[in-house]
């Protein structure tokens, strides 16, 4: 809670609960001077590109005070009216299409920003147990020992599930209703309906979305778990296992029949909120014999370990900080590399098997590639290399060690 925003009075009306369930008067907690300059400086640490004015965060920057001045005068006033989000393609791993970004102006990442730290304490007070995406305190991990958990505790069958382009498909009407449970300041309700309603501009194209939220945009990750805020709840109502972060989830049963009746449960209630399940990719598995991916890792026979489109993509980027041709110098390689490979294992280093060290010999199997040809070699680096340029070279040079560091991670958890 932001606490310019969050007085000793709201924070007993939100344990206690307020009359009719429902807020009123919050605009003027958004557009505070307080909560706005507090929301430029999570926009600022987030980082980011610029939006269609062109403004960079530090564009932005030099001019602080004017700036959210302004944004506080207009919207005091009712005259802000958000910009038109620049849509950018990002690539997405295992498909050539790419992930589309929408990137809004810098100004308007402020506003939404601290129009989250308004509403979010409000939802985020009665958020299912089991809903883990984009929420404070709780990340990937946390959801990740609850599958684990619960296929220890025989909840074997599990219904594998996939929202056909959640974002994008998010009905505008109903999720506004979804909203006015508990909102009802108008004020509020209309910069939110102005959001969903952001022109969108990509090249020469330019139009106006009629469902979705802009995935890229602050607001958006908040509205999309409000949506399946109702989901949640009516699966822990029915008594059934659910794991989910943003729009992955999976439904953990114990029983073929239960997964069936899991199954048909989704299914009735996402064709009521006017969502689609990808019918490929929904589907009943058997943990144990069949397997099943979730956020990153693949679950199978009692073990867990990176998924190949995580290996893929961590090899993609390798590839890009290794080529041959490369003309920095062997320490600013092994430097970035490094950075790249500690984020991945931190992340990645409760998988099992020999997927570290053979990631580990093909790393340096690159970099040797590339000494080969400065010192007028071709091909790659293997063979009679490591003898030149051995692993202990490498380690010496800084280089990162997917195996050692998951070794050492794995004797800490017998300490």
């Amino acid at each position: 809670m932001e606490p310019g925003v969050w007085t000793e009075r709201m924070l007993t009306a939100l344990e206690d609960g307020v009359k009719g369930g429902k807020w009123f008067a919050l605009i003027d907690k958004v557009y505070s001077p307080a909560n706005l300059r507090a929301a430029f400086e999570k926009v600022k640490a987030n980082r980011g590109s610029a939006g269609v004015d062109h403004q960079s965060i530090e564009r932005f920057r030099r001019h602080l005070d004017a700036n959210l001045e302004r944004l506080h005068s207009r919207l005091k006033d009712g005259t802000y009216h958000p910009q038109a989000v620049r849509r950018v393609w990002i690539p997405k791993p295992g498909s050539q299409k790419g992930r589309p970004l929408g990137v809004p102006t810098v100004r308007d990442r402020v506003v939404q920003t601290a129009l989250r730290s308004v509403l979010e304490p409000i939802f985020e007070r009665d958020f299912a147990e089991h809903s883990y995406g984009f929420r404070p305190r709780r990340g990937c991990k946390d959801a990740l020992r609850r599958v684990h958990w619960l296929l220890r505790k025989g909840h074997g069958h599990v219904v594998d599930a996939d929202f056909r382009s959640y974002f994008d498909t998010i009905p505008h009407k109903p999720l506004l209703d979804r909203v006015k449970e508990k909102v009802a300041d108008g004020r509020v309700l209309e910069l939110i309906a102005a959001y969903l309603s952001q022109r969108v501009m990509e090249t020469a194209n330019e139009w106006t979305p009629e469902e979705g939220t802009p995935q890229g945009g602050v607001i958006s990750p908040l509205l999309a778990n409000i949506y399946l805020d109702a989901l949640d709840h009516t699966m822990a109502d029915a008594g059934m296992e659910m794991v989910r972060y943003a729009d992955d989830l999976v439904l953990m049963c114990r029983s073929r029949n239960e997964a069936d009746a899991a199954l048909l449960m989704l299914k009735e209630w996402a064709e009521a909120a006017g969502l689609q399940l990808h019918p490929e990719k929904t589907r009943i598995v058997d943990a144990d014999r069949d397997g099943f991916e979730f956020l990153g890792y693949r679950f199978e026979g009692g073990y867990i370990w990176p998924r190949k489109k995580s290996v893929d993509g961590l090899k993609d980027a390798i590839r890009g900080k290794t080529r041959r041709t490369s003309g920095s110098s062997l320490q600013v390689i092994i430097a970035d590399v490094t950075r790249t490979l500690r984020g991945w294992s931190e992340y990645f280093k409760h998988g099992q098997g020999p997927v570290f060290t053979v990631l580990d010999k093909w790393i340096r199997m690159r970099l040797r590639s590339i000494l080969r040809k400065r010192t007028g070699q071709q091909g790659r680096g293997r063979g009679l290399n490591h003898l030149k340029w051995t692993n202990a070279f490498f380690a010496e040079q800084g280089l990162f060690s997917l195996g050692l560091a998951r070794a050492k991670y794995r004797q800490s958890l017998t300490r």
